[in-house]
């Protein structure tokens, strides 16, 4: 099944980079851990800030990695199985995830909580800097 480009506009140039990343982070979601992603206002000039909070119970902190990987916000979960263990029943399996968010240009990872299963990320978003530059036109005869 083609796909047709939602950046195709003649008038969006340069951003085929950003589509094929779009393109990855949705082929990657599965749905698990659930998560939610919250505003968590910028006032008095500070820059806003965003928190996402997934839902680990289960995971020590040692069994998660977060890090930015080209300009993506990767958390991994990783657990083993006891074997020690014998299980009559087994609703609760040890599983392997990862979940990822493309951060904008100039997003800033502030740092990573677990409390309570919860595991949060603070992100900022400064305002970015506005930047007008005159071009030249040569004159050729």
């Amino acid at each position: 099944m083609s796909r047709v480009p939602t950046l195709s506009s003649p008038f969006l140039l340069g951003f085929d980079e950003i589509e094929r990343v779009l393109d990855r982070v949705v082929k990657g979601a599965d749905g698990y851990p659930p998560y939610n992603i919250e505003r968590c206002g910028g006032a008095d000039g500070q820059p806003e800030r965003l928190r996402i909070t997934l839902a680990v119970a289960g995971f020590t902190r040692d069994q998660l990695d977060v890090t930015i990987e080209e300009n993506q916000l990767v958390i991994r979960g990783r657990q083993q199985d006891d074997k020690s263990r014998q299980y009559i029943h087994r609703g609760i399996a040890a599983r392997h995830f990862q979940r990822t968010f493309v951060l904008a240009e100039g997003m800033l990872v502030l740092g990573a909580d677990l409390k309570n299963g919860l595991l949060s990320i603070d992100l900022a978003r400064p305002e970015p800097e506005r930047i007008v530059k005159t071009i030249a036109i040569n004159e050729h005869e």
